[in-house]
């Protein structure tokens, strides 16, 4: 058996070399920008939230084609990133968690941006493209150049750390002091400080993709570019500017904040990531409507801060005349729950964790303005892209779960599928897996290989309520047999 090492050294040569055979056929291919977005649910303006104060991403979506019912294949940054750039499942690899490392679990594997550069493309990351952190040091070899890192917990105010104290969750993404995490501080939950677009992370990361589409222009070949903005993540660090563009007592507060009626307690969720900040109650002690305010106020004008970032490297694609031959991915690597059914972040099955946006610009293929109810999944970006680079059929080491939405891209109208797959883990090697049609959602609970009467299941009518109130899997028989008909067609779960 080889060594991992060896193995991704052989891998490499292989893609390098095909890289050259291939640069003379990449020099008329479109270029790839894939605009990466942490914990964005679609609280956008484009998508109907008319609290969201969002003019550049809207614009975007009136380029191309939005899809309205798209969701993450795992509601956490590092799994769900591993699903997009490798175009498999988490109960495929078994990537389910924040430590854990490609190379390690799959030394052989070639992601999406490496199958591009075996092609011919220039591969670069900016922000957060791959998680970095809890132990995970991301993939530096999935691209052609050095990732261009920057912080996903920042503050500019001393008084948000203690007077500038390594917090908690500072140290989880920067791997320190990993074994003493709960001995260090809590940083802010927010922080809004008169200060530059640059002062924080995603603008600096904007203006570094600006100079590399500057050199880009002047140079031969296509790119593909993967540029990952943090915020809406917490901490909701943003700019006074974009907290002033929301009225916090006209942004919503969930009235539904009780787990769902009959649902069972492995799908439940209190604290968790969000009580590693102050003043968020360390347990599950009710939060005051002050709070609430200021949580939701501090999304709304991260989102707003990003969006900013966005349009900034949209308007210099434009400046640059490269927008006509780039293809433009909005994607959000997970939804996020504010309030709703008592929880806030993410790492649930429930729909405001797994929903997120999914804008997709591709030059004489998608009609400005569109949208689609078909359902996607972060899986379909790699066969989509590859199909819209006019590359050929990916032949890689990894299974791909992902279908080709280019069909729904030159007629939104068109069919691929009829539901999308996610899921996520639990405490005793539990596994939730999902299926959500365009109405319904079912979740089982179990563990891979167990006896299939040993499981628990959910079920909800998306038709009836927006947020998940009551689990009707004992009330809707035949619904529910039907789903497990479609979930019975995927392999058991990887083991955690």
């Amino acid at each position: 058996m080889l060594h991992p090492i060896p193995a991704l050294l052989i891998a490499c040569t292989v893609l390098v070399a095909s890289a050259s055979a291939s640069s003379e056929q990449a020099r008329d291919r479109p270029n790839i920008l894939l605009l990466l977005v942490d914990d964005l649910k679609p609280a956008l303006g484009c998508y109907g939230d008319r609290h969201a104060r969002t003019p550049n991403l809207d614009e975007l979506a009136s380029r191309g084609l939005r899809f309205e019912l798209a969701y993450c294949n795992q509601a956490v940054c590092a799994p769900s990133r591993f699903t997009l750039m490798l175009g498999a499942h988490s109960t495929t690899t078994g990537l389910y968690g924040l430590g854990n490392k490609l190379r390690r679990s799959l030394p052989k594997a070639v992601t999406m941006p490496q199958f591009f550069a075996s092609h011919g493309y220039r591969t670069e990351s900016l922000g957060k493209i791959f998680h970095i952190g809890h132990g995970n040091e991301g993939d530096p070899t999935s691209f052609s150049i050095p990732h261009f890192h920057d912080k996903v917990i920042e503050y500019l105010d001393p008084a948000s750390t203690g007077g500038g104290k390594l917090t908690r969750e500072e140290a989880y993404f920067t791997n320190q002091q990993l074994d003493r995490i709960h001995s260090l501080p809590r940083g802010a939950a927010f922080e809004s400080t008169d200060s530059k677009d640059e002062d924080y992370a995603d603008g600096r990361v904007a203006a570094e993709a600006i100079r590399r589409l500057k050199a880009a222009k002047n140079r031969k070949g296509p790119f593909f570019m993967a540029v990952g903005f943090v915020r809406p993540h917490l901490p909701f660090s943003a700019p006074r500017k974009y907290w002033d563009l929301h009225d916090p007592a006209r942004l919503p507060l969930s009235p539904h904040e009780e787990h769902p009626e009959g649902s069972p307690g492995i799908a439940h969720k209190r604290a968790g990531e969000i009580a590693m900040y102050s003043p968020v109650p360390r347990k599950n002690e009710d939060y005051t409507i002050e709070l609430k305010r200021q949580l939701v106020h501090g999304y709304y004008a991260s989102v707003s801060y990003m969006d900013a970032q966005v349009g900034k490297v949209i308007a210099e694609l434009d400046r640059l005349e490269l927008a006509r031959n780039t293809i433009i991915v909005l994607w959000g690597d997970h939804g996020f729950h504010l309030g709703d059914l008592g929880i806030w972040t993410k790492h649930t099955n429930y729909e405001q964790a797994n929903h997120i946006p999914l804008l997709l610009v591709a030059p004489g293929v998608t009609k400005e303005g569109s949208s689609t109810r078909q359902l996607a999944e972060s899986v379909d970006l790699f066969p989509t892209l590859v199909e819209l680079a006019g590359l050929p059929a990916p032949k890689v080491p990894q299974p791909l779960n992902g279908r080709s939405l280019v069909p729904v891209l030159r007629d939104p109208a068109q069919r691929i599928r009829d539901h999308a797959f996610h899921c996520y883990p639990r405490r005793g090697g539990v596994i939730g897996r999902a299926i959500r049609t365009e109405r319904y959602r079912m979740v089982e609970w179990k563990k891979p290989g167990a006896p299939v009467k040993t499981a628990q299941y959910e079920l909800y009518d998306y038709g009836e309520t927006a947020v998940e109130q009551k689990n009707l899997a004992r009330e809707r028989g035949q619904v529910l047999a039907r789903l497990k008909q479609i979930l019975a067609r995927y392999p058991e779960a990887a083991k955690r």
